[in-house]
């Protein structure tokens, strides 16, 4: 599932080319992803102008003229794709292409996905933040209201796994498996470790680690293992700087450990795969 990089890079190339314009015409292919398509959709979004793209943890918010924003959330498999109308003519509509928008000044945007767990639906902008899917997430943490005591205070009392913990939305918003294991890498603290165990000095060191991986990875336009794609249809690097997620039984760049140590290991933890070094994090 693309995590917080990848969806703030595809809303950065989405406002590149939309901002500003003018909805020409807008076409739904189906009734529903997760959820139905609110009643009426292509229609609402006809003529409809871009005011400008929010991000909310790992949800899109595209602000129309009208006094809605479309909220956008592009699941395990979604990507939007953007290309000029007169581009080369496909001999066929685009496979799992569930809606599109046409700019008055020649831009189509597809929503594609394949898997279908991504959803879209209108909020007034006003209360974006009252949405079902966004009132519970926790802060932004690329915001200066995401600080240590902050952290420690939301993991207070947690009995889970910290990197459990950290994938829930209500702690911090817009983490994934991805990324937590990186930061908690970088914070040399374990997957595996009690939530509630980290208060002080931990905290003060997780917080810049979860800001630096993210802000890196936005740098370097997300990361690209699977469907993610950018808007302009190119794909992301930082999975290049991985230093510890999908790399089990490598060793680790920063702990080479004694002949024998076998390097980066995995362990499962609620369905999900974590990686990290024993002997560096802790």
């Amino acid at each position: 599932m693309p995590e917080l990089p990848e969806v703030e890079t595809v809303m950065r190339g989405l406002s590149a080319v939309l901002e500003g314009r003018t909805i020409r015409a807008a076409s739904v292919a189906r009734p529903d992803l997760r959820w139905p398509f609110p009643a009426g959709l292509a229609e609402r979004l006809a003529g409809a102008r871009v005011g400008g793209f929010r991000r909310r943890g790992k949800y899109m918010l595209m602000r129309l003229s009208g006094g809605d924003s479309v909220l956008i959330h592009l699941g395990m498999s979604g990507r939007m794709v953007a290309q000029p109308m007169d581009a080369p003519p496909r001999d066929a509509p685009v496979p799992h292409e569930h809606m599109a928008l046409e700019t008055t000044d020649g831009v189509r945007v597809g929503f594609v996905d394949p898997r279908r767990f991504g959803c879209v639906d209108l909020v007034p902008t006003a209360a974006e933040d009252g949405h079902r899917l966004l009132a519970g997430l926790g802060p932004e943490p690329l915001e200066p209201g995401f600080t240590p005591s902050v952290l420690a205070a939301a993991l207070r009392g947690r009995r889970t796994p910290l990197k459990a913990a950290l994938l829930d939305q209500k702690v911090v918003a817009g983490l994934g498996n991805i990324y937590v294991s990186e930061a908690l890498f970088r914070a040399r603290l374990s997957p595996l470790r009690a939530a509630s165990s980290v208060t002080g000095a931990d905290a003060e060191r997780l917080v810049p680690a979860i800001r630096a991986v993210l802000a890196e990875s936005i740098e370097a336009g997300g990361s690209s293992l699977r469907d993610y794609v950018h808007a302009d249809g190119g794909i992301g690097f930082f999975q290049e700087r991985f230093k510890v997620y999908d790399r089990e039984g490598l060793p680790c760049d920063e702990c080479p450990g004694p002949p024998g140590c076998p390097g980066i290991q995995r362990v499962v933890q609620a369905g999900r795969a974590s990686f990290h070094c024993p002997r560096l994090q802790r």
